[in-house]
């Protein structure tokens, strides 16, 4: 009921133990806090924030636009509703090394397992676009010192991603990744690879975990968990797909509403109402209510003045029996 009970604290803990234990990690990317708690109730080890579907669900692109306080706001209201570790896109840091420190305590103070920081330029762009400019070295390890120095809990996961692989070679990535690692990081997203093999050569490069990418419609084949598991990937993020999955399924919804006049032939595929009320555990309020709410006030009794009622003048003389 109402928030997990779960600590941020644990949650890293768990976090930190789960990319230790030598099995794949999925975390499918909620677009929402009950789209989060679905998540869990599906049994999957944590959830994953992406930057691109915070910027989408408030009608923008993913070009740097949003702010740090609207990603750690939308990304805390998602946390706190799950037992499972939960790690954000927190972009470039949102400005400078200073502005980067800044941005991990407050992801921290939001409840955050984790975060990844990228080396592209600020503004930056979806990760699968063609087009991308990343930051030169030196650039890229001050953001990460940044992040790593800053965080007040050791468990909180710093992660650099790294979109040098779009502009430049493989051998590239893996001399950023190690540089990466040098400066604090523990564990590489290198994004769009196009190959297992690419997944294999990361892994080779460094000792952390290394995260793939699963995105619809993007740079790398949609590689299965055994196969990235075999080939040393640690995690493994779905970071659009339910949000792609649920406005396909508004848009066919309204499309049969707009034809036919009503929503009678889509309703078989809706989420029903009693599964719904199971995610928000309506039972588990109505007994909370019931426990607070199980007693009569006597006639006569007030706790405090009606709301009609004025207030006492300051100092008023008691009135006599």
């Amino acid at each position: 009921m109402l928030y997990s009970s779960i600590t941020p604290e644990q949650k890293r803990r768990d976090l930190r133990d789960g990319l230790a234990s030598g099995s794949l990690q999925q975390f499918p990317g909620a677009f929402n806090p009950l789209s989060a708690r679905l998540i869990g109730d599906k049994g999957f080890d944590g959830v994953y924030i992406s930057g691109a579907v915070i910027a989408a669900d408030l009608g923008l692109p993913d070009i740097g636009l949003t702010t740090l306080t609207e990603v750690a706001h939308r990304a805390g209201q998602i946390a706190r509703m799950t037992d499972l570790p939960c790690i954000v896109d927190a972009d470039t840091g949102f400005g400078e090394p200073m502005n980067v420190a800044r941005s991990v305590q407050e992801l921290e103070n939001a409840g955050l397992a984790g975060c990844h920081i990228e080396d592209q330029f600020n503004p930056k762009r979806c990760g699968h676009l063609d087009g991308k400019n990343v930051v030169d070295l030196e650039t890229a390890v001050k953001r990460i010192r940044a992040a790593a120095d800053a965080r007040r809990d050791p468990n909180f996961l710093i992660m650099a991603r790294t979109d040098i692989r779009g502009t430049d070679t493989l051998e590239a990535t893996q001399d950023r990744s190690r540089a990466l690692v040098d400066a604090g990081a523990d564990a590489i997203f290198p994004e769009a690879m196009r190959s297992l093999d690419e997944f294999r050569a990361i892994r080779e490069a460094v000792d952390v975990p290394i995260l793939a990418n699963m995105t619809e419609f993007g740079k790398s084949s949609l590689f299965t968990a055994d196969q990235l598991q075999e080939v040393g990937v640690t995690l493994v993020i779905y970071p659009v797909t339910l949000l792609r999955s649920a406005m396909g399924a508004a848009e066919r919804t309204l499309d049969s509403i707009r034809a036919h006049g009503t929503q009678e032939g889509v309703v078989g595929d809706m989420q029903t109402r009693s599964r719904l009320y199971d995610l928000v555990d309506y039972e588990g309020y109505n007994r909370f209510d019931s426990s607070v709410f199980n007693f009569e006030v006597p006639d006569g009794v007030r706790t405090r003045p009606p709301a009609s009622a004025p207030a006492p003048a300051p100092n008023a003389e008691k009135e006599q029996p």
